[in-house]
């Protein structure tokens, strides 16, 4: 058979012997048809230059095949508002959803406005990945209006109530801790908040805990301070700790993130203090900018590629009506300079 003009998913369906219907499914990789037909459809497909028209399927499923990601403004020390952190699980979700034959729909937001509302209402995309949002007692309000709305959304982020896909954040907290306990040091400082307003965090610090205790070392109240993730906060924090009583032989600092990391070292190198040698550091989420701090920057590594395509199938799961559960992602150790060894 040959084509004249622009192929059709007839023209596909009557080459490769099947319905119009089976063309469709497997040109969506549907796990209704055959792996041998879904090839053999693709090829045929591929053959007659032929290109899915979204806007006419979108009209048929009342979907638009899109996903909308919403990155919600965190303090930096630029214009850009965007944790640094976010930037390679945009990455990794941009082609998680290019793999799966979604577009995605990016928006910068402000907590205050209603995004909940507009998302819902225009139908803009057919399911919302959420990552970012500052204050979780402010935020949940915001995640109770979308499950009472029926929206399709995923969360990045400590679980409270929603579907989430996280990092194991007491696990790393226990592996930053154990490795400086296993340095030989006793008093380690602990930088981050350690509340519920920050789960993430809070977690981190109930790992830094769990680890002293288990080593039959005290926690001490004194050397936690309070720090959100910027540069700035880790600096202060530091500054607070090393001029307070609690500083007299701590020995290193565990940071619950690598900008509060690389907020601290300022901070230790401005008291005259070498990081990595007089005090070791360890940080969180291992940012790019962390092996090139100095000295490099030992952290806690966060899988954003698994991540991302975990988001993006969670997400694509619930759009289809699955039961779907939260997921928690190991984390790792990276060792570098910053604790001597």
């Amino acid at each position: 058979m040959t084509t004249k003009g622009k192929a059709t998913s007839i023209d596909i369906a009557y080459l490769a012997g099947v319905s119009q219907s089976t063309v469709s499914r497997a040109l969506r990789n549907s796990p209704l048809v055959k792996p041998e037909t879904v090839a053999r459809i693709q090829q045929i497909a591929k053959e007659l230059n032929y290109k899915v028209d979204k806007h006419a399927s979108s009209l048929r499923t009342q979907q638009s095949t899109t996903l909308a990601l919403l990155l919600f403004e965190d303090p930096t020390s630029d214009d850009s508002l965007i944790n640094p952190f976010f930037l390679s699980m945009l990455g990794s979700i941009t082609r998680a959803c290019a793999i799966k034959g979604y577009d995605l729909l990016v928006s910068f937001q402000q907590l205050s406005d209603d995004w909940h509302a507009d998302y819902e209402d225009s139908h803009k995309a057919d399911g919302i990945i959420l990552l970012g949002y500052g204050d979780d007692v402010d935020y949940r309000p915001k995640m109770q209006q979308l499950d009472a709305q029926g929206t399709r959304y995923v969360r990045w982020g400590a679980d409270s109530g929603t579907l989430c896909v996280n990092s194991d954040n007491r696990q790393g907290g226990r592996l930053a801790t154990d490795h400086l306990i296993k340095l030989g040091h006793r008093r380690i400082a602990f930088i981050g908040d350690a509340s519920n307003h920050y789960p993430e965090l809070f977690a981190r610090y109930q790992g830094y805990a769990a680890s002293l205790l288990s080593a039959g070392l005290p926690l001490e109240p004194g050397l936690q301070i309070d720090a959100i993730t910027t540069e700035q906060s880790g600096y202060l924090a530091t500054k607070a700790l090393l001029e307070s009583k609690s500083a007299g032989q701590v020995s290193a600092i565990f940071a619950a993130s690598d900008l509060i990391a690389i907020g601290a070292m300022q901070a230790l190198t401005e008291r005259g203090l070498t990081p990595g040698e007089d005090i070791a550091i360890v940080g969180f989420d291992d940012l790019p900018l962390a092996r090139f701090t100095s000295p490099a920057l030992t952290t806690i590594r966060q899988d954003t590629r698994l991540a991302g395509e975990t988001l993006v199938d969670k997400l694509i799961s619930r759009i289809r009506g699955e039961q779907v559960e939260a997921v928690t992602i190991p984390t790792q150790l990276i060792v570098r300079a910053s604790c001597g060894s």
